[in-house]
């Protein structure tokens, strides 16, 4: 499986916005057409669909605020998968090529992702990508997670 992030165009946002999570997940991720409301006021934001060849089977949104600590903070601000596509390891695969895409684009150190304390399944997935609680709370009381460049690169080598 070769998964490609494609911006959300008008071609795609009809799909992007059928997009949906499992019932027990709702309320941890905001739904793809409040992102791109989001992303329309904040163009900072980058909405891109997560593709499996042609097949759409998840949604992610980024960004980059110079403002924030002393060089900027990349945040992976969204992230999810399908429910008919969940179960089949696409989560792990978007992941890597989510931070790979960010470390890349951005040449960063470190990146950002908030996420609620009970949202056991997310959190852990994280974690075995090396994110670490850094004692933050974001505006909603999500706590922040950073995973740093070198502690990435220790346990998947090479980007």
């Amino acid at each position: 499986m070769g998964l490609l992030l494609k911006p959300v165009t008008r071609a795609n946002r009809a799909a992007v916005l059928a997009l949906r999570i499992q019932k027990s997940q709702e309320g941890f991720v905001e739904t793809p057409a409040r992102c791109l409301k989001e992303a329309f006021w904040c163009r900072l934001w980058h909405p891109v669909g997560i593709y499996n060849a042609e097949t759409l089977i998840g949604f992610a949104m980024y960004g980059r605020f110079p403002w924030e600590g002393s060089r900027g903070r990349v945040w992976l601000d969204r992230f999810l998968i399908d429910e008919k596509h969940q179960g089949c390891g696409y989560g792990k695969q978007a992941l890597h090529l989510l931070v790979a895409t960010l470390f890349g684009t951005y040449r960063c150190d470190e990146i950002f992702l908030s996420i609620y304390e009970t949202n056991q399944l997310a959190a852990h997935l994280y974690a075995e990508f090396g994110f670490a609680y850094n004692g933050e709370l974001d505006l909603h009381k999500e706590k922040i997670m950073v995973l740093q460049k070198e502690t990435y690169l220790s346990r998947f080598g090479p980007l």
